[in-house]
């Protein structure tokens, strides 16, 4: 019998810009406290929130509701600029009005205040941290600064050195405050790298719909739009021009202590895991360190039809 999943939502305000960040959090009800052990923070990529990646239910549950359900306060955060949280006035006008914003050590800032506040509502030291994709170098970031604040760190489909145009964007030319994603983009970029046969079987029926109707819930200006998008900050494509594609990695690995997993899916054509291959041998000081890869999985594999594959590799990591 499942347990009563209590799901509560919070805000707190991004020191000295006059932003809130969003904040979800699920957790048993049956359970009283969690330790740092079974506590986790998630925080999302370069384009959709965290609160439609993580807590999109697929056959009847989210990734939230599986890691709740198995006895962790489970937490996700959408940065400033996406989701739920609040959006810099520069995204309120065309993109190009403005420059790009929300840049990697504004995330890292962001997760800063984010840990601060559960840390301080419960009362702990540390916690686990989880991060997908560009979240992974905002974790990585915050963890090489923070180093007693984080008992574990989970890397899922982790960025690093660029070769060629960024998925996301081409950052060689001028680049507005924000960039639109329609739903065909969106969905061809997910099926990218995936070989043709393979593609009917990736995504379970009704989840891409499910999870587009989602992410432009909280976007109703990019979905009034037309064709109707999904806005997101460009300070991670400026980001990618300055860093990842000119081999200055904005995280350094070899300063992390913490256990690590980083764990990827054998199709992502985002961050291919020939960028994880290259992390793994560098985190010559984390306690114990973990390189899995899962098959038939994409970058957005928490979505997909093995997407089991993936709970069971990050919970067994946070649980050993």
């Amino acid at each position: 019998m499942a347990s009563t999943i209590d799901t509560r939502e919070f805000r707190t305000p991004l020191p000295n810009a006059g932003l809130n960040i969003y904040m979800r959090n699920k957790r048993r009800a049956d359970i009283a406290s969690f330790g740092p052990e079974r506590t986790l923070l998630m925080v999302h990529g370069a384009t959709y929130p965290a609160s439609v990646v993580f807590d999109l239910a697929v056959g009847g549950a989210s990734w939230m509701d599986h890691l709740a359900n198995a006895g962790f306060d489970v937490w996700v955060m959408d940065l400033p600029g996406y989701g739920r949280s609040d959006r810099p006035k520069d995204m309120d006008g065309p993109a190009d009005a403005a420059g790009p914003v929300i840049t990697t050590d504004t995330a890292i800032l962001a997760v800063s205040a984010v840990v601060e506040f559960i840390c301080a509502r419960n009362g702990l030291d540390r916690l686990n941290l989880l991060g997908w994709s560009w979240g992974t170098a905002i974790m990585a970031g915050y963890t090489q600064d923070h180093l007693a604040r984080v008992n574990k760190l989970t890397l899922f489909a982790p960025l690093w050195l660029i070769k060629g145009t960024p998925t996301i964007g081409d950052p060689s030319g001028r680049l507005g405050a924000w960039r639109g994603v329609t739903r065909d983009e969106a969905r061809q970029r997910w099926l990218r790298g995936v070989p043709e046969d393979a593609q009917a079987a990736l995504i379970p029926n009704g989840v891409f719909d499910a999870f587009w109707q989602a992410a432009q819930a909280t976007d109703p200006q990019g979905a009034a739009m037309s064709p109707p998008v999904l806005r997101a900050p460009n300070g991670v494509v400026f980001d990618a021009g300055r860093y990842w594609m000119k081999d200055a990695p904005t995280w350094d690995p070899s300063r992390i202590e913490c256990p690590v997993l980083i764990v990827m899916g054998e199709w992502d054509a985002d961050t291919p895991p020939s960028m994880a291959n290259k992390i793994f041998p560098l985190l010559t000081r984390a306690k114990t360190k973990r390189l899995v890869l899962l098959g038939r999985g994409t970058h957005s594999m928490a979505l997909e039809s093995e997407r089991h594959s993936l709970f069971s590799e990050v919970r067994r990591f946070l649980e050993d």
